[in-house]
């Protein structure tokens, strides 16, 4: 059960809105109410917003892709009729992070919703969520520098700045903090790394910020000297979703396409000063390796962080813990202690490894193509509480690991991966480049030239083949869902439609059978509910009664055409 409280009306009368979710269907979020405390003490009248902050990349920590907390759609008006294109706001570059909303927040004296839309040329917009006026616009890229070349990879094109789904702290600073990694070009053709700490009401820099990304870390792989491995800002995006854990902002680093030389880094700094605090290299002793996810974001759940790695060296020899003897663990997933930091490094608490991890790493069926997402304790068939994680990749498998057990690396070909707690063969229909979604036990994936589909769990279990499919078929590279919902009521999975430039198509289905389909954005007469181009990886943010969609021109906006 939450509750939560909210001003409301000229009187400041309290209202309480109790919203009954099952234990099944939230899982370690951080949709943040701090905005009440603040709504409290505003010193004007208004009638505030009743919906959740978003924050992070897939609506929480857990990256579920669940807003549960959605009291404006509903199955009966996400219809043709009823609901559609309402507006769109261009801006300077593609549109690759996804949107971040915060509820209630004062700017310049008013009170706004207030959308937060990052672009690869470098620039950072708050909008008015509900009239998408400008509130301000800050550019991160510093006088005489410019945003990143694409260094020849299609991937991200034509330009790098912002890349990564930053993510909000409302309760740090005097209003509230957006953090954001931009990549820029400097007058000498050297590029930089920087994270940024901006004022969520002025986009103004916080003391301290910007910080340049640099590290070093033990090891003898690419690009190392003297015994260390150096990270070249030049060879790295931050693709990953940042992720913000216990006043710390973590960052993970993918390559431009497989451009040598570049490993597997992690790197976090304190959310207060930007000074860097941790930092770990899973590759440090070869090389590949690094954190792609698709735009995903790293999980935390049970104090621990879970990210899976791209195709790159594993040691196959371990050591007496059944670890990799000289610490590479390209193309696993891996489980980090945060707590644990001895020197500054974080350290690797668990793993799992396919039995056939060196092969698919040389034909570049990496397990880290896709993100991963952690689900909330289920009862097995024995009784027993299982605590697991989901990932899926270029392989077509999907892994299901037990959180307290990943499984390690067992080369036994007898029966292949049996040290996982389940894999899925054959469901998949083309390579995954996507994070799922989950909502009331059941798990919804969208791999590439494959249809959305819907597996439900049973005694923390999943079957064999899906229980229903959309009658869509998604082109490169799939689609990432995202679920909202009115607690265990109203659901409604929603994914974008489109290859990269092509037309972008926003669907909307019904959670316990997607091939009855309550709206795409073709059935609009007209052209009236035109998307426009589509993106990579973009997942709809669906929050307060609206659908946003990064594009590669702007932001577009769906919602109740006669709300």
């Amino acid at each position: 059960m939450t509750s939560f409280t909210r001003v409301l009306g000229t009187s400041f009368s309290l209202c309480l809105l109790v919203i009954s979710c099952s234990h099944n269907s939230i899982t370690d979020s951080v949709i943040s109410f701090a905005s009440l405390a603040r709504v409290l003490q505003l010193p004007t009248v208004f009638a505030a917003t009743v919906a959740p902050d978003v924050t992070t990349y897939h609506y929480n920590l857990a990256r579920n892709g669940l807003n549960p907390y959605e009291t404006i759609l509903t199955p009966a008006n996400v219809n043709s009729t009823d609901f559609g294109k309402i507006g769109s706001h261009g801006t300077d570059g593609h549109v690759d992070a996804e949107p971040l909303f915060l509820a209630n927040l004062t700017v310049a004296g008013k009170l706004h919703n207030v959308l937060y839309v990052a672009t690869e040329h470098g620039s950072v917009y708050a909008l008015d969520a509900d009239t998408l006026a400008q509130l301000w616009r800050v550019s991160v890229i510093p006088a005489g520098e410019t945003t990143s070349d694409d260094h020849g990879c299609p991937q991200i094109s034509p330009a790098i700045g912002i890349t990564s789904t930053p993510v909000i702290d409302r309760r740090h600073g005097p209003h509230g903090t957006i953090f954001i990694v931009a990549m820029s070009k400097d007058v000498n053709n050297e590029y930089h790394q920087r994270l940024h700490a901006l004022d969520v009401t002025t986009g103004v820099e916080m003391a301290g910020s910007p910080t340049e990304v640099t590290a070093s870390y033990p090891g003898t792989g690419d690009n190392s000297q003297d015994g260390r491995v150096v990270f070249n800002p030049s060879q790295y995006a931050e693709r990953a979703a940042l992720t913000l854990y216990n006043g710390n902002i973590y960052t993970a680093w993918t390559s431009h396409c497989d451009a040598f030389e570049y490993t597997a880094w992690v790197i976090a700094y304190n959310e207060t000063t930007l000074k860097q605090t941790q930092i770990l290299n899973l590759t440090p002793n070869g090389r590949k390796g690094s954190v792609w996810m698709s735009g995903g974001g790293i999980a935390v759940s049970d104090g621990y962080l879970y990210l899976p790695l791209s195709n790159g060296t594993f040691d196959t020899t371990l050591d007496n813990n059944g670890f990799p003897s000289h610490g590479d663990y390209g193309n696993g997933i891996v489980k980090l202690n945060p707590l644990s930091v001895p020197g500054g490094r974080l350290t690797v608490a668990d793993y799992f490894n396919t039995y056939n991890t060196v092969s698919e790493s040389d034909l570049d069926l990496d397990l880290g193509s896709g993100g991963v997402i952690t689900l909330p304790p289920m009862t097995d068939v024995n009784g027993a509480s299982r605590n697991l994680i989901v990932a899926a990749g270029k392989d077509q498998n999907i892994f299901l690991a037990d959180r307290t057990n990943l499984g390690k690396f067992n080369p036994s070909t007898v029966a292949p991966d049996h040290n996982v707690y389940q894999k899925i063969t054959g469901q998949l229909a083309g390579r995954n480049y996507s994070t799922p979604a989950y909502f009331y036990g059941v798990l919804y994936y969208g791999a590439s030239g494959d249809s959305l589909k819907a597996f439900p769990f049973s005694h923390a279990k999943l079957p064999a083949s899906p229980s229903s499919h959309s009658a869509t078929i998604f082109g490169y590279p799939g689609t990432t869902p995202a679920v909202s919902a009115n607690g265990s009521r109203n659901g409604i999975v929603w994914a974008v439609e489109g290859t990269f430039n092509s037309t972008a198509i926003l669907h909307a289905y019904n959670p316990a059978d997607l091939s009855h389909e309550y709206y795409n954005s073709t059935q609009g007469p007209g052209n009236r509910d035109a998307v426009g181009a589509s993106n990579k990886f973009i997942t709809p943010l669906v929050v307060n009664g609206k659908v946003y969609i990064g594009t590669p021109t702007g932001v577009t906006v769906f919602g109740l055409l006669h709300h």
